[in-house]
């Protein structure tokens, strides 16, 4: 049975229009994290803050709303353990608990969880869902990132917007439209 036979239904993300399975589960599991540690390392360096623009935000939103709130959180735990076990694949290569960033990827473990959650109730299914689904993965990874920054490098928390957050909104707003096409576009096709 292909994928594009199977009709969606309420109360599904993507990775359900595949016959489920443990295997499947463990493999999508891997495959996100194994997705955000590459994505991670398209890294541009921000003049003025320890945390380079990445594709890792982004992959880590997809990777929630494809896969749902309890294989999201898991994708994103298996990054983030390993990463702080030592494995470099964090932003630009890094590894370990002492990275400035770090609570960025403690947000997006959060994040991936809620957006995975509302994918499950359509919030990828339009493009204003999505807007409103990647605005909510977006806003929760920064309510975590930006004071774990203040805290990691002894800045204010003015600077640690100014450094950590101000200078993402671009590229965040660029992302969020990519999601914006993307998903609804993926459940249009699929439910031909």
């Amino acid at each position: 049975m292909s994928i594009a036979a199977v009709s969606s239904r309420p109360g599904q993300v993507l990775a359900d229009l595949l016959p489920a399975s443990r295997a499947k589960d463990a493999a999508f599991v891997l495959g996100g994290a194994a997705l955000t540690g590459i994505a991670a390392q398209i890294a541009v360096p921000v003049p003025g803050s320890p945390v380079p623009v990445t594709g890792q935000t982004f992959a880590a939103l997809l990777v929630g709303t494809a896969l749902g709130a309890r294989r999201g959180f898991l994708s994103l735990a298996v990054y983030a353990l390993v990463g702080m076990a030592g494995m470099p694949w964090f932003a630009e290569a890094g590894s370990g608990l002492a990275a400035p960033s770090l609570g960025y990827v403690l947000g997006m473990l959060l994040a991936a969880t809620v957006v995975g959650a509302l994918a499950r109730r359509g919030g990828d299914r339009s493009v204003l869902r999505t807007a409103g689904t990647m605005v909510l993965g977006s806003a929760i990874i920064y309510a975590i990132g930006v004071p774990y920054l203040a805290a990691a490098t002894g800045m204010s928390l003015t600077q640690a917007v100014a450094a950590g957050f101000t200078p993402f909104l671009i590229g965040d707003v660029l992302k969020a439209a990519l999601a914006m096409g993307a998903l609804p576009t993926a459940w249009k096709l699929l439910d031909r």
